[in-house]
């Protein structure tokens, strides 16, 4: 059977390998998919999962459960060369090892864009898995734990502070919920008051959300503000060593939760271990048809889809446009992708991927959102729920859907469950010092 290999189960690498599934003939050919980890995380979930409102595996799609017929390898992809039609995998604890094919799907997705800030890699977390968003969370409640049962001073001032850096989607959103868990939090805590907690949102532009319009943007940030946060535009953040923040506006502050959402950058592997075709961001160049290449030099046998791929925008009126990276595009063109190549095998058409944005929704915490359309701009509650409405709806399979729903009725009779695990994180500690008899 021919060998169809998959790099990366992400959005557009899950939804290439479900839609194969049915696409392809018994026996026509197998699919495999390499990555490290044994779910697909539902990212526009993640912000809720900082602040509770959505159960941490319920963010998590199972590939094993939903990927039946193909073949799953927990590994990580080192090394891409396709003209041998070969890639180096490395496992988990294991030896590194190769693999052969005879197509290529490269859907790897990007990864956290850092920078050398001084302190940067020892105090901040990210927030691009399941485990980041609930490490934030398990951090800021026991945080409140912790500064409930000390003085007003030095100490409680950085356990209850809490830093953003980055105004995107994901730094807005997951700082928008956090605060609004914390603002939740402060009522079970008598000896606290709103007054001891502080937020702070850092961006490097002159405006958070670039993907909604100035007016929207511009609302948002009053918004937060009104809330008691602290938005710092055009700042940057110069150093966090030992919890302590340095901004470049000359603001400084200890902080105890510093989370770091400053944008993605392309996979190095797909960066600088392909012989395939990268333009100068890293990504690797594709057709309008996601095949790899160009109409002028074509690579046979290799398509690519999703962050880590330059996909030219056909919808766009910009000249050279490419699309922008992020599920909705990534959702999509992994279906494309699956046509495309079962058309590829079964002498079909190969179509190219277009696709009109549906618009931008953001939540910014319990009750808050905005939605833009064009130039319909919608705030607040409505546009809440329209967020979540359409995120239950995009959420793969009606098992994730209905789990989900589930925790959100349940929070809407009985309120947020406020219970910090952050033990988790060390499970051995607590046999280690007082179950092991000395």
């Amino acid at each position: 059977m021919r060998e169809i290999l998959i790099v990366g189960g992400g959005y557009a690498g899950f939804y290439t390998a479900w839609r194969l599934e049915k696409k392809l003939r018994k026996g026509e050919a197998r699919v495999t998919v390499v990555d490290p980890r044994p779910y697909m995380t539902y990212q526009p979930f993640l912000p809720e999962v900082t602040a509770g409102s959505v159960e941490a595996r319920h963010a998590a799609v199972s590939l094993r459960r939903h990927l039946r017929r193909t073949r799953l390898i927990a590994g990580k992809v080192t090394e891409i060369r396709h003209a041998d039609r070969t890639v180096s995998v490395r496992a988990e604890g294991g030896a590194d090892y190769e693999l052969q094919y005879d197509t290529l799907v490269v859907t790897a997705g990007a990864v956290t864009r850092t920078f050398p800030v001084p302190g940067l890699a020892e105090q901040a977390i990210g927030l691009k898995h399941v485990e980041e968003a609930v490490a934030i969370r398990d951090r800021l409640m026991t945080a409140f734990d912790q500064a409930a049962s000390l003085p007003p001073g030095a100490e409680r001032q950085r356990l209850l502070t809490v830093t953003f850096v980055g105004g995107g989607f994901s730094g807005v959103e997951g700082f928008g919920e956090l605060l609004s868990l914390a603002t939740a939090m402060v009522k079970f805590y008598p000896e606290l008051s709103f007054d001891d907690v502080s937020f702070h949102l850092v961006e490097a532009r002159g405006r958070i959300l670039p993907e909604v319009g100035d007016k929207p943007g511009a609302w948002v940030v009053r918004s937060l503000e009104e809330r008691g946060a602290h938005v710092h535009l055009n700042t940057q953040l110069l150093s966090a060593e030992n919890g302590h923040v340095v901004l470049s506006n000359g603001t400084e502050f200890d902080s105890e939760l510093i989370v770091w959402a400053a944008g993605n950058a392309s996979n190095p592997v797909v960066h600088n271990h392909t012989d395939l075709p990268v333009d100068e961001r890293g990504l690797i160049v594709v057709r309008p048809d996601l095949r790899v290449g160009t109409d002028s030099d074509p690579v046979p046998d290799a398509w690519a889809a999703g962050d880590d791929a330059a996909v030219p925008d056909l919808a766009s009126s910009v000249p050279g446009a490419r699309t922008v990276p992020n599920a909705q595009h990534a959702v999509r063109q992994g279906k494309r992708l699956a046509k495309n190549i079962a058309a590829s095998l079964q002498g079909g058409r190969i179509r190219d991927y277009r696709h009109s944005s549906l618009g931008v929704v953001a939540t910014l915490g319990l009750g808050r959102g905005v939605f833009q359309y064009k130039k319909i701009v919608i705030k607040g509650f409505p546009a809440w729920l329209m967020h979540r409405g359409y995120h239950v709806l995009a959420v793969p399979s009606w098992e994730r859907k209905v789990r989900v729903l589930a925790v959100w009725l349940t929070a809407a009779l009985w309120g947020r469950d406020l219970v910090s695990l952050a033990s988790v994180q060390h499970p051995r500690e607590a046999f280690v010092t007082n179950g092991n008899p000395q």
